[in-house]
Formats: C-alpha cells, sequence, structure tokens
C-alpha cells in the first residue's frame, strides 16, 4: 500500500513538473515578444540579440519537456484523462517553440529596421504583440485551469490579430506605391507583422488542444 501510494504521489509530481516547464516556457516567449518589441519601439538593436541569445533556452525546455512527456508515456502507460494531458502538453510544448522562433525571425527584422531611418510611428505592432502575450498567458491558464470557455475567449482574440496585420500590409502597400524607396523598410515591417500574427495563431493553437483536451 505505501509502496503504491508512493509511486502515485512521484507520479503526480513528474505530471506537475511538466506543467510547470509548460508555464516557464509560456513566460519566456512572453519575455522574448516583449523585449523584440521594445527593441523595435526604442530602437535597441541589444534587447533583439538578447532575444536571439536566449532562444536557445526556449529549445533546451523544448527538449527537457518533450523528453518528461515521453518518459511518462513510456513508463507510466497513462490512459484516458492523464493520457489526453500528456499528448496535449507534447503539442503545446511544439507550439511554444515555434513562437520562441517566430520571435528570433522578427527580432532579425528589427537588427535590420534599427539600421534605417524609421518609415513611420509603431502603433498596430505594439498592439498585436500585446493581444500575443495575452493569448499565450490566457491559453496556458486555460490549459492548467482545464477551462473551455477560457480557451474559447482566447481563440476569439486571433480575429483581431488578423485585422491588425491586413490593416499593416494595406498601409505599407501604400507607401511601397507612393515611393519605391520605401519598399525595403516597408518588406520589413511586413515581416514582422506577419511573424507576430503567426505567433497569434499558435497561441490559438494550443487554446484549440486545451478544447480538445
Amino acid at each position: 500500500m505505501d509502496e503504491t501510494r508512493r509511486t502515485s504521489t512521484h507520479y503526480e509530481r513528474e505530471l506537475q513538473d511538466i506543467k510547470q516547464n509548460l508555464l516557464y516556457s509560456g513566460v519566456l516567449t512572453e519575455k522574448a515578444i516583449a523585449n523584440v518589441t521594445a527593441s523595435l519601439l526604442n530602437r535597441n538593436s541589444d534587447l533583439a540579440r538578447q532575444v536571439i541569445e536566449g532562444d536557445a533556452e526556449i529549445d533546451k525546455l523544448d527538449t527537457e519537456i518533450e523528453e518528461q512527456c515521453i518518459r511518462l508515456l513510456a513508463l507510466r502507460q497513462p490512459i484516458a484523462r492523464d493520457l489526453r494531458f500528456i499528448t496535449t502538453a507534447i503539442k503545446i510544448n511544439g507550439h511554444l517553440e515555434r513562437i520562441g522562433d517566430m520571435a528570433v525571425n522578427i527580432a532579425e527584422r528589427v537588427l535590420a529596421l534599427n539600421e534605417v531611418p524609421q518609415l513611420k510611428p509603431y502603433i498596430d505592432l505594439p498592439r498585436m504583440a500585446e493581444i500575443a502575450r495575452e493569448m499565450i498567458r490566457g491559453s496556458l491558464d486555460a490549459f492548467i485551469r482545464e477551462e473551455c470557455e477560457l480557451a474559447n475567449r482566447i481563440r476569439r482574440m486571433d480575429a483581431e490579430i488578423d485585422t491588425l496585420n491586413e490593416q499593416i500590409f494595406r498601409e505599407l502597400l501604400t507607401f511601397m506605391l507612393e515611393d519605391a524607396r520605401t519598399i525595403h523598410r516597408a518588406l520589413l515591417i511586413m515581416q514582422v507583422s506577419k511573424n507576430m500574427e503567426r505567433i497569434a495563431d499558435h497561441a490559438k493553437g494550443i487554446a484549440d488542444m486545451v478544447v480538445y483536451m
């Protein structure tokens, strides 16, 4: 009986470790988005370089979480609710790793933008970043608390990001049509916006997995 109880307690601790590591990964991705946005707004290239360098920690955590999940699947052979939790955690982990990659992509474009005169005030991009961070935080919260209603609210937020991305595209297209000298800078900003939109897609993907679970 005591051995069974100890085994059960250890198993629960392993599940909690996965949750905590996913939350920490979420914190790291949120920080990356905040830093790369600040880098763009303040033309601080050092922050962008920090985001690029910090991706290694997100990648390391991604590997650790995946190994934890695979080990539990192999050794514990979970069923029903726990099986859904672990398989969902694996997919959420993948989304977070991709968000880290998107932040690096943005940082690389920001480094280029910081080397040239600013084309326009950045108004919609910070809003996109704010929504994306809220979506990451909310989707992980929904996962931990197993709240379908919260997950569905996060999913609906993706539409606002899409609208802002389209708005930025149309505005920058006008710049390029009016003055060919703006094309390079406009394309870089478009790529930043597109990567923000893709980050939101991955956050929505996390919320989708919560609903599935």
